[in-house]
């Protein structure tokens, strides 16, 4: 019986993961193996416009993050040790290769802070979540991987193929699938990627998205 739920679970993901139609499932199936046999990622269209607050309770607007590649994603203030995203894997794998590059680097990481269960964090939360970054992260930098609120579900607010991001449900952190999820958003913020950040292996292919994006860019 529990196995039999598990397999229910499991297929409810992917499917939230992968509703963006035949493309992605192809492209998901492609990074998999390693192979980078599609050169274009999908693009699923451009997110709504969004606001967000720093650690200093300044309002930002979207438009000043154009012309940077975008990795969204939440986190909270019991991260690391309970996290809807794993931080852990996500400063080893993607953001250590960004702060090689310094500010140079066009990728960014948007992280918004929420209070576990989907509601927007405080300006305190963001200072504190900043101040566990500092003390876990090598050489982090606010710049590069920036900690924010507001109200992120306006950028998971996405619909394709009657599947919605913005899903609710027990086997979600915090009864909110949004806050698993890492959004890809290119130069334009045109969403070009759905991810679970839970594990190693799905930040794993993050990264090989990023890379994939980078070289479309490169060919310009």
């Amino acid at each position: 019986m529990r196995k039999k739920e598990g397999s229910q679970v499991w297929r409810k993901l992917i499917i939230l993961l992968l509703l963006f139609g035949p493309a992605s499932i192809l492209i998901f199936i492609g990074t998999s193996k390693c192979s980078h046999n599609f050169k274009k990622l999908d693009d699923f269209g451009k997110v709504k416009p969004f606001t967000f607050i720093d650690s200093l309770g300044k309002t930002h607007q979207n438009k000043e993050l154009n012309g940077k590649i975008l990795l969204i994603t939440t986190l909270q203030k019991t991260c690391p040790e309970k996290c809807a995203v794993s931080m852990w894997h996500l400063n080893k794998i993607i953001y250590e290769k960004m702060r090689k590059k310094g500010e140079r680097a066009i990728v960014r990481i948007v992280s918004f802070v929420t209070d576990g269960e989907g509601n927007p964090g405080t300006i305190e939360d963001i200072r504190e979540v900043q101040k566990m970054l500092r003390d876990r992260v090598q050489n982090y930098n606010p710049k590069l991987w920036m900690i924010v609120t507001g109200d992120p579900k306006v950028l998971y607010d996405f619909e394709r193929n009657d599947q919605r991001l913005l899903q609710e449900g027990d086997e979600f952190f915090g009864n909110q699938a949004y806050q698993e999820l890492m959004l890809l958003l290119d130069k334009k913020q045109h969403l070009r990627m759905v991810l679970s950040g839970k594990t190693e292996g799905m930040i794993r292919r993050m990264n090989q998205h990023i890379s994939l994006l980078l070289k479309e860019y490169a060919k310009k």
